[in-house]
């Protein structure tokens, strides 16, 4: 499978550049499903402590186990903090740990019952186990009596390792972390010192109840309530799982016998996206200012011979300045010309003719849009939602009406996707952009803001529709693309998730990093974040180069080094970020913008692989950015780096990270690997220290040279680069 992969890359570079004479494009032209093991025979069994475990029925070793616990059911008081960032706090708790009693395993090992009961209440917890094929074993369990939470406790051997767990920032394999799974703002700061929107190292936008562990399997709990994870912090021997709101829990654990099998297996369950269009894998760029502020950045691009393929205007329904003196964004799905009383004074005049002229041009134009309903400027859409009961509501029937979300000062209402009527009207309304003004997507974003003591027309949790919130915001999307570019003409951005989006979403960015080198929320937190959301079944990934969050502008070296990865990322697009008007951007002087063109024509090379890749992904969920546990699982040197990445299984990326670094140090697996620029070949199996000053980043091709990279920017047209 490796040669097949490294074969891929290569002949998908051969499509724009010169390619050796030997290249066979009739050879093993694309992966096969089915290339890669995702499936294997188990069995359950008691293991030699007495507790329940799955095993491979060859018998070998055993994989997900129980530990030799009872389940800990717990009452408490909760009091919560924040709105964007939301932080709970449990107050007076009574834990109550449920006893096992008799396992119960069937003859072949296909199921499995479990007795928990209290000693000193009328608490309890049957659990039953099932064998479902060669992909899942189901876990669920039933309880009895009043608890707030239920703690299922977790095998916790010296290998175990968890990997995932959604968009995580910190790391890759989060053994001795415990932390909660509730989608939520990624906070401004992330040092965890609390406030309406500081976050800490855990604070995501797309959370997932779900982990895999290198030795080749994986879990998956069900449902969109609160958990709180505990990975053998607290007990070194125990992983906790607590799932809160819940009286029933299920899981699943998935077979594997590979961690790329496990996502599969994730992509099975839970849905895999559309691939993106083709242009969509070439540069996109944030622009800003007003109709005439987004020609003449297109001519510049033109003037530099920096291909783009897509514009995207954020403040296409007017400029709003924010509290902090930063630019953001009016919550509207209009542009400006319709919102104001004189539409001569709109930055986006005869909008629709812009966009047409753009298209004319080779442009593919994208705008913006967010959830919130906001009551003073989208006074029609919230009378009809309003009207129609398609608003969270306070307890007396009232529209929820919070204040308390970044528009301040204004007031805003929120889908209440509990009604029946909400999705089809959003989706429709989102169609409008597309039929109305003829853009090609937008940045799909929030969808962590969710009040959880609103009230539901069906009753549901608040916090559990805080969780199923994105999927819902997301399906809207993917409705309103199917609706009007049934030819898959259309690209979208999402920033929230959680189990379950997967199966509409598109593109996920990786959220508002600030603009530096903080390892709790710069550049570095980019790769742990894109690695840890294919691992989590969303292989379709970007950033904002170089940052949005206002602290200090972007500096040159900051943005030069955000381009490289940029160019090593599928979807490679920049924004002007919220200093626009002091942050470092590609135009600022000739060598950054040199840069700039080089790393485009890069990424322009690297196109047919991504295209290639995501076609894989759209039957069998592999990410495009690979963690190297996924491509490396049995190189335990390889299995926890967060700071490298493979591009399939062909390139491996070492990003540099790190302020003023002239240097990278990275670890190469075992085997042949070809520096991209220099074409040397290097052994394997070792760490290596590569010279890499700015404009150059350490690269290696596995098993064969890929001399198209060196060569793209000379070799490649201005006009391939385009749409």
């Amino acid at each position: 499978m490796t040669a097949r992969l490294g074969r891929l890359a290569a002949l998908a570079l051969c499509g724009l550049t010169a390619c050796a004479d030997d290249a066979d494009p009739t050879k093993d032209a694309a992966p096969k499903p089915g290339d890669w093991a995702y499936g294997r025979k188990v069995r359950l069994a008691q293991a030699s402590d007495g507790a329940l475990e799955v095993r491979a029925a060859d018998g070998g070793s055993a994989l997900f186990g129980l530990a030799a616990r009872g389940v800990m059911a717990r009452a408490f008081k909760a009091e919560r903090s924040g709105v964007g960032v939301l932080q709970f706090i449990h107050k007076d708790v009574q834990g109550d740990e449920l006893k096992a009693g008799t396992l119960s395993v069937s003859a072949d090992g296909s199921s499995a019952q479990l007795l928990f009961k209290s000693a000193t209440s009328d608490r309890s917890a049957q659990l039953k186990a099932q064998v479902d094929g060669e992909h899942f074993t189901v876990f669920s369990v039933t309880t009895t009596g009043t608890a707030d939470s239920y703690a299922i406790p977790v095998r916790c051997d010296a290998a175990a390792s968890f990997f995932g767990f959604g968009e995580q920032y910190n790391a890759l394999d989060q053994r001795g972390e415990a932390f909660e799974l509730l989608v939520n703002e990624q906070g401004n700061g992330r040092d965890g010192s609390g406030g309406v929107s500081v976050g800490d190292a855990h604070s995501v936008y797309f959370p997932m109840p779900t982990w895999i562990d290198a030795r080749g399997w994986g879990v998956h709990f069900d449902g969109h309530q609160r958990v709180r994870v505990d990975l053998c912090k607290q007990d070194a021997d125990v992983a906790w799982i607590e799932v809160i709101g819940a009286k029933t829990l299920t899981w699943r654990v998935l077979h594997g016998p590979t961690p790329l099998g496990v996502v599969r297996q994730l992509g099975d369950l839970l849905g895999r996206p559309k691939p993106p269009p083709s242009w969509a894998y070439q540069l996109w760029i944030g622009t800003q200012g007003g109709r005439a502020k987004v020609l003449a950045e297109a001519d510049a691009l033109e003037a530099a011979g920096i291909p783009v393929a897509a514009l995207w205007a954020q403040d296409w329904g007017g400029i709003r300045k924010n509290l902090d003196g930063g630019f953001g964004v009016h919550y509207v799905w209009k542009p400006d010309e319709f919102l104001i009383a004189n539409p001569a004074d709109a930055l986006y005049p005869d909008f629709k003719g812009l966009v047409d002229g753009l298209h004319a041009r080779g442009y593919k134009f994208l705008v913006y849009a967010n959830p919130f309903i906001p009551k003073e400027v989208q006074p029609d859409r919230f009378a009809a939602m309003a009207k129609g009961g398609m608003l969270v509501k306070n307890a007396d029937g009232s529209v929820y009406e919070d204040a308390l979300v970044p528009n301040l000062p204004q007031k805003d209402g929120h889908p209440d996707f509990g009604d029946a009527d909400t999705l089809p009207f959003i989706a429709g309304e989102l169609g409008a952009m597309i039929r109305d003004y003829g853009v090609d997507g937008w940045m799909h974003d929030f969808g962590e803001w969710v009040p959880v003591d609103g009230h539901h027309t069906d009753g549901s949790d608040p916090i559990e529709r805080r969780n199923s919130f994105p999927v819902d915001w997301n399906r809207a999307a993917r409705m309103a693309a199917d609706a009007e570019r049934p030819n898959n003409d259309f690209a979208w951005i999402g920033r929230s998730g959680h189990s379950g989006v997967q199966r509409y979403a598109q593109i996920h960015w990786v959220g508002d990093q600030e603009t530096n080198w903080s390892k709790l929320d710069g550049l570095p937190t980019v790769v742990p974040a894109v690695l840890n959301l294919g691992l989590s079944g969303q292989p379709f990934v970007t950033h904002d180069i170089a940052g949005f969050a206002k602290g200090k502008p972007s500096t040159k070296e900051l943005w030069m080094r955000w381009t490289e990865l940029g160019a090593f990322t599928p979807v490679m697009r920049t924004h002007e970020g919220a200093d626009k008007l002091n942050n470092w951007s590609w135009e600022k002087d000739a060598e950054t913008t040199a840069h700039f063109r080089k790393f485009t024509f890069i990424h322009c090379a690297l196109r047919p692989t991504f295209e290639a890749l995501a076609a894989e992904a759209a039957v069998t969920s592999a990410p495009l950015l690979r963690a190297m546990v996924l491509a490396f699982p049995d190189d335990p040197k390889a299995r926890g780096l967060a700071d490298q990445y493979m591009i399939g299984d062909a390139l491996l990326v070492a990003p540099v990270l790190e302020e003023g670094a002239t240097t990278r140090t990275l670890y190469l697996p075992a085997g042949t690997w070809f520096d991209v620029w220099t074409g040397e070949a290097v052994v394997g199996g070792k760490s290596v220290t590569r010279p890499a000053p700015l404009g150059t980043l350490p690269v290696f091709a596995r098993e064969a040279d890929m001399p198209a990279l060196r060569q793209a920017e000379s070799k490649l047209k201005f006009a391939t680069c385009r749409p």
